[in-house]
């Protein structure tokens, strides 16, 4: 099938290179020129395991190809994607101007031919309906249909039949640092129409990955496919997310009641997760949830809820919570350093979770300002940051290039990001180099016994 993706970030790029590696033509739109002539040259411009191979793979077999000419991307697809972000307001509403902007320009290029848009990006419930009036704008600008000082539309049904077009949402549900295999092996696809024929081209475009062809078990049974209304569907997204943050939250909870009653949270999540109605993911304590997905889509969904008279009184208490945690690092550095002014305090990690290079709300950047003004030297190593010298964003840290530079001169480690390799560090090296071999385990990842053995003063979160 002939697609195109507009937006090639996490979502949009992913996207873009898997359908292409199923077998269909897809050709992805980004305005950012720099970032095209990086993508024609076969690199992606975000780490993600396993992107890099697809990409050069769907290059070479000519599935997928990169452009900045939105025309030729509308021109091409029978299914279009909008996969540009939505990032958060200052008051937690969705900033939607992207997708309006795509959408407005979807409606310029339509010129015959029946289409699917799609909406990709997390989207403000209802934005179904809103796509579909700035697209008819869009086609109105087009056939200067529009007429008056107030531009009121006329002939709107006139209108989708020159267009052919039906809106749909797709929400995404990947996992950065696990997007390939997110989309290869899907929970579940969630399609919101009340029309057949979009529907059945959708369920065409992933019958391999419903089939599971592509699948690391293909044994498994078939992706359920959920079929509902635009509406639903979007609020599946915001649902789905929001539940997550708030389980992460409970334990958090659970952990800090844990340290003062002196119980082991890391026992205690076992547990409960071996209940079947709780199970045993993001039951992990630690200082909190970030990134580009929960803290938005929390906030976007609170903020929904306020728009019709509700207060969303349980979401409200996970987002104060995880604030709260993001400083539990701090904390116990205080309550094992005393006082922190004048001491150094080294991070091992920045990025909001392993496999990714995301800084978005960072725990680590909490810790960064609040250290500082504190009047704590900090310092970070971390396995993508450091080897990429990316620092857009990065002040008040010294980013060093390995983890025995780190250590050097510390009076503290604190483990923010739990990257596989930290694991297998020289712990025992990394101690001899430090004022005080304290380590702040902030994610509960590290051996405790190890680290004890290796001259460590060990401290867990919850334990």
């Amino acid at each position: 099938m002939r697609v195109c993706v507009i937006g090639t970030g996490y979502v949009g790029l992913v996207t873009g290179a898997c359908l292409a590696h199923i077998g269909h033509h897809v050709i992805c739109v980004d305005n950012n020129e720099e970032k095209v002539k990086l993508m024609k040259a076969g690199q992606s411009p975000i780490f993600e395991p396993g992107l890099s191979e697809i990409m050069q793979s769907a290059i070479e077999s000519e599935h997928i190809e990169f452009t900045t000419d939105l025309g030729a991307g509308v021109a091409h697809g029978e299914i279009l994607f909008i996969a540009v972000g939505t990032p958060p307001l200052p008051n937690g509403e969705s900033d939607t101007r992207y997708v309006e902007a795509v959408a407005r320009g979807i409606g310029t290029h339509l010129d015959g031919g029946y289409k699917v848009i799609v909406n990709k990006s997390t989207v403000p419930i209802g934005s179904g309906d809103w796509v579909r009036m700035i697209v008819l704008d869009g086609i109105a600008e087009r056939q200067n249909v529009l007429v008056g000082a107030g531009g009121v539309r006329i002939e709107e049904m006139a209108l989708d039949k020159i267009a052919g077009f039906d809106i749909i949402s797709n929400p995404e549900f990947l996992r950065e640092g696990s997007a390939v295999y997110d989309t290869f092996n899907p929970d579940r696809i969630v399609l919101g129409s009340n029309n057949p024929r979009a529907i059945a081209l959708m369920r065409e475009l992933y019958t391999p990955i419903v089939d599971r062809k592509f699948a690391d078990d293909p044994s498994l049974p078939s992706v359920p496919v959920v079929v509902t209304d635009i509406n639903s569907a979007e609020m599946i997204k915001y649902a789905a997310n929001a539940f997550l943050a708030t389980k992460i939250s409970f334990i958090n909870e659970v952990a800090n009641i844990c340290d003062r009653v002196g119980a082991d949270v890391t026992q205690v999540a076992k547990g409960i997760g071996l209940d079947s109605r709780i199970g045993n993911k993001f039951l992990q304590a630690g200082i909190g949830w970030g990134g580009s997905c929960f803290p938005k889509d929390v906030s976007a969904l609170i903020h929904t809820a306020d728009d019709y008279g509700y207060e969303a009184h349980l979401m409200k208490a996970a987002v104060s919570v995880n604030q709260r945690q993001r400083l539990i690092a701090v904390e116990k550095l205080q309550q094992v350093l005393k006082i922190l002014k004048g001491k150094t305090v080294g991070l091992l990690g920045l990025t909001f979770k392993p496999d990714t290079d995301d800084m978005r709300d960072a725990p680590a950047l909490n810790l960064i300002e609040h250290l500082n003004r504190l009047g704590t030297k900090v310092k970070a190593y971390d396995p993508i940051v450091s080897q990429t010298g990316m620092r857009h964003g990065l002040s008040g840290v010294q980013v060093e290039t390995d983890p025995e530079r780190l250590a050097d001169g510390c009076d503290a480690l604190v483990l923010v990001t739990d990257w596989q390799q930290f694991r297998n560090l020289d712990y025992s090296k990394m101690a001899t180099l430090m004022n005080n071999p304290v380590m702040i385990d902030g994610r509960n990842f590290l051996d405790r016994e190890e680290l004890q053995r290796a001259g460590f003063q060990y401290v867990g979160v919850g334990r």
